[in-house]
């Protein structure tokens, strides 16, 4: 699953991934077993889910926990994800403001990426 993510290059459904795990294996795999093993991926840091799209990419630093900070492109699909500790430190100052105790924080910014831009796209 995670091989398929990284293969992708952009942010893959569920249902794409069951599509894509019937081209490399004849035996059928369901969308329940397709979400158990996202799931299982995204607790161990490995997959981070794009809200918006929902859709699942591999995680840019799975070595390390953090916030999930993602710059969507809305030409291509493409997305980048980057680990901004100021950031983080934001949020959870205004959290602590408000006695809100987060659990998951992902933040998405669609736009055009620079290639798109580049290619007179965006």
């Amino acid at each position: 699953m995670l091989e398929l993510l990284w293969e992708s290059g952009r942010p893959t459904g569920a249902y794409e991934l069951v599509e894509a795990l019937k081209l490399r294996d004849s035996r059928p795999v369901g969308p329940p077993t397709v979400y158990r093993a996202l799931e299982f991926l995204m607790a161990q840091g490995l997959v981070a889910k794009i809200e918006s799209r929902n859709a699942y990419v591999p995680c840019a630093h799975p070595e390390r926990r953090h916030d999930c900070l993602f710059f969507i492109c809305c030409n291509c699909g493409s997305s980048i994800e980057l680990e901004d500790r100021r950031f983080e430190s934001l949020l959870s100052e205004n959290a602590a403001l408000i006695g809100f105790r987060a659990n998951r924080r992902v933040i998405e910014v669609e736009g055009t990426c620079a290639r798109c831009i580049a290619d007179g796209e965006g």
